[in-house]
């Protein structure tokens, strides 16, 4: 899961509730202190939130863009039903699409992960609302072998074996010991374990299915004229970074690794990557792209 590198709000952003056609969604909202030169929207990915993107905020809203990041329906503080039906990847595409029709025409769509996943099957459904899709991080088709695996045990768990989102937690933390960071502030940690209880159950077993049986669209997606970038970091546990550059290949996509990062360059090093979405947006400004 993505460790936001902090969890303060910069102050050209708010949080608050997104009232759309298809209800309310958790949003952080930064804004520039002029007429904005376009409007961002920000997917996150599996077991993810908005906070994912918070350490790019300021430097979006600094260049210009007002930038909305989101929690989907059954993620952090959006909520959502118990019913695995409203988790099906149409009808995450389709609160996408009313979140960027609530933000107005045109906005610069970008997805991160399973979010990358998800803004591809928006786009896919229809282009119109959109001025450019970016996916980060996100690959092709279903996630590397072993990440089925690791996500094929989550899923088993929550669905199978109905272990609570707590207990699942536990075992989680206890997989995961070697690896954790002694030097991380207690407030993530505490931030990361509120996050996983407040995800719906039912939205992590349908959307890890999601990225375990995700079939390949690239060349559905390559037809769809509309600007793409491809952005991810210079090491990538969920998809191999060599597939996720042939796949920029074959979309005409304008391409950007991350130099030091890993799955998630907003958190990662989110200076750089801020630098190339506005560097790719401005550049459409300039060609006079849609």
């Amino acid at each position: 899961m993505s460790r936001p590198p902090f969890l303060t709000l910069p102050p050209c952003a708010r949080a608050y509730r997104l009232a759309t056609a298809r209800g309310e969604f958790a949003v952080h909202d930064a804004r520039p202190d002029g007429p904005p030169r376009g409007t961002v929207l920000l997917v996150p990915g599996f077991t993810g939130s908005k906070e994912d993107f918070i350490a790019v905020l300021g430097p979006l809203a600094e260049a210009g863009y007002r930038a909305v990041a989101v929690d989907g329906r059954g993620q952090y503080e959006s909520g959502g039903p118990g019913d695995e039906a409203a988790y099906a990847q149409r009808e995450l595409a389709l609160d996408v699409r009313a979140q960027a029709a609530a933000l107005g025409d045109g906005v610069h769509l970008v997805g991160h992960s399973l979010g990358g996943l998800i803004a591809r099957a928006a786009v896919l459904d229809d282009a119109a609302p959109y001025r450019s899709l970016t996916l980060m991080s996100s690959g092709r088709a279903s996630i590397a072998e072993s990440q089925r695996a690791r996500t094929g045990l989550l899923v088993h768990a929550l669905a199978e074996l109905r272990m609570s989102p707590a207990e699942v937690w536990l075992e989680m933390q206890r997989m995961e010991a070697e690896a954790a960071d002694p030097d991380a502030p207690p407030a993530l940690g505490e931030f990361l374990h509120r996050r996983w209880l407040a995800t719906v159950p039912e939205q992590l077993v349908v959307t890890g299915r999601q990225l375990m049986s995700e079939p390949d669209r690239v060349g559905e997606l390559a037809r769809v004229p509309l600007a793409k970038h491809v952005l991810c970091g210079a090491v990538d546990y969920a998809w191999p970074v060599p597939e996720i550059e042939a796949m920029a290949k074959e979309l005409s996509a304008v391409r950007t690794v991350v130099a030091g990062a890993g799955h998630s360059p907003a958190a990662e090093r989110p200076a750089a990557t801020a630098e190339a979405l506005t560097g790719f947006w401005e550049e459409l400004r300039r060609s006079g792209s849609r």
